[in-house]
């Protein structure tokens, strides 16, 4: 087995973009209404409050992850990973005439993120928990560090000088930090404790939608899988694994799963890293084969710096 790949870095400062989606809400009823469809709390938080949270189903599947942007006349909802247009058509069924909320159609955006080493002046940041518009909204948002605008928005010159990442290195930064994207990590298939994402959800918050599913899955330890990342090598001639191949023990004789892959990217010499979902009962092992055969590839897991474990009884590892 080849070196680990996990200790790459870009080299010197660069930049992150992706497309994202915007979605204008207004009206004196938006942050209640915001805080029953997602799974952040959002009812009672002043305007200026940057909140990150999941759009879900009533089942507590992921329809995709959102940062919501709390003003004083309603909000954005930022759609950075997921499906935009059936976040808005689930949050149009739900809005009825007595709601005074109006929902503004899905605008595309860019995210943009710088990364490496810099100046504490080089680049400006928002507050913690707040976000920070530039010229008056007019060029974006700043989330920390991180710069929200319109697709067709010029980047300001601090971030127009980093060159950014081939969108070779970009998948393999998002692997490595182990990152949810969609379809294959998320989807109707999967729920926000599965891929990492507790610091999204509120168990306190009252009643909204997806609660009651995710509130079992805390109180009855109801996890069945886990997020990791992997890497390993194909042999020569043959193809690396693909979404949807199935993890098997080494040692396992029943035959019975050990998880699936759900991203992989191939590197230099052979080498693969990827994310894969995890079955419960495998969790504490590094090591799974991919596919049926016996002397399959054999694939490193570990857990990604991303990973923010469930509550405690939902299938948390201790």
């Amino acid at each position: 087995m080849k070196p680990s790949p996990w200790d790459w870095q870009a080299a010197g400062p660069r930049r992150i973009e992706q497309a994202a989606s915007l979605i204008r809400l207004d009206g004196p009823d938006t942050h209640r209404f915001l805080h029953g469809q997602t799974s952040a709390a959002i009812d009672g938080c002043p305007a200026g409050s940057w909140i990150p949270t999941c759009c879900i189903t009533a089942i507590g599947r992921l329809r995709g992850l959102a940062e919501v942007l709390l003003d004083d006349a309603g909000a954005w909802l930022l759609i950075s990973r997921g499906d935009p247009a059936s976040i808005w058509q689930a949050l149009d069924r739900v809005l009825f005439p007595a709601d005074q909320v109006h929902l503004g159609p899905v605008m595309p955006a860019r995210m943009v993120t710088p990364l490496g080493e810099r100046r504490p002046d080089q680049w400006p940041q928002s507050p913690a928990g707040r976000w920070l518009a530039m010229e008056n909204g007019r060029a974006g948002w700043l989330l920390s560090e991180q710069l929200v605008i319109p697709a067709d928005g010029e980047l300001p010159p601090w971030l127009a000088d980093l060159p950014p990442l081939s969108p070779q290195d970009q998948e393999r930064w998002r692997i490595q930090q182990g990152l949810a994207d969609w379809p294959w990590e998320i989807n109707d298939s999967t729920n926000p404790f599965e891929l990492g994402l507790a610091d999204r959800v509120s168990l306190s918050k009252g009643c909204y939608v997806g609660q009651e599913t995710l509130a079992k899955l805390s109180t009855y330890d109801g996890v069945k899988q886990q997020l990791r990342r992997w890497y390993g090598s194909s042999s020569e001639g043959t193809g690396g694994p693909a979404p949807g191949a199935p993890l098997f023990g080494l040692d396992d004789d029943s035959g019975s799963r050990a998880g699936q892959i759900t991203s992989a990217l191939a590197l230099a010499g052979g080498l693969w890293i990827g994310l894969a979902l995890v079955r419960r009962q495998f969790l504490e092992r590094n090591e799974l084969r991919l596919g049926h055969e016996p002397n399959g590839p054999i694939l490193q897991l570990s857990l990604p710096p991303a990973w923010v474990d469930p509550p405690a009884g939902a299938g948390r590892q201790v």
